[in-house]
């Protein structure tokens, strides 16, 4: 009987699990509809008063996402105003919801991928993980690998997608 041999072991292919690049600290949101006159319109005394008296150590060590969950009357520098009370009492802050704050995150993250390490070898990019990867960061790698990898495919290396072979020059 002849022994079995692991190719996918012995081979160059590179696999890039995006969940490394996943952040776990906490995401919450901070929604400006209870802040609404009616849910409808912003009265910006009101407003300034009960930005004064919030609580803002509550957001310490996490992210937040500033949005407003209802279609309504808000001016931009309202969501710019609460960025200046978040900004030194939260780890980071964006305006937009949670899918935004996520694909913030990974672009972050993915701005520092060593991507010289995947020169002119192929990649496979992980497709199963335990943390919420978003589309955009599936994207984005594959835009950063082009230019280096010899090849970029989808999966797990011993079932993979092919996506991306560089030509041959």
């Amino acid at each position: 009987m002849s022994e079995i041999v692991n190719r996918v072991a012995g081979s160059s292919i590179k696999t890039l699990d995006l969940e490394k690049y996943y952040d776990p600290t906490e995401k919450v949101s901070f929604d400006l509809k209870p802040y609404l006159f009616q849910e409808l319109v912003l009265k910006e005394q009101d407003f300034r008063t009960a930005l004064k008296s919030l609580d803002w150590t509550q957001y310490a060590d996490k992210y937040v996402a500033v949005h407003c969950s209802v279609d309504a009357i808000v001016p931009n520098w309202a969501f710019m105003l609460v960025v200046t009370y978040l900004e030194g009492n939260c780890k980071d802050c964006i305006i937009g919801d949670l899918a935004a704050l996520h694909q913030y995150l990974f672009h972050k993250a993915l701005e520092s991928l060593p991507l010289t390490d995947f020169e002119n070898v192929p990649v496979v990019i992980k497709g199963c993980s335990k943390f919420p990867v978003p589309l955009y960061a599936y994207g984005e790698v594959v835009k950063r690998l082009k230019p280096y990898a010899k090849s970029i495919m989808y999966g797990e290396p011993c079932s993979t997608v092919p996506l991306y072979k560089k030509p041959r020059v």
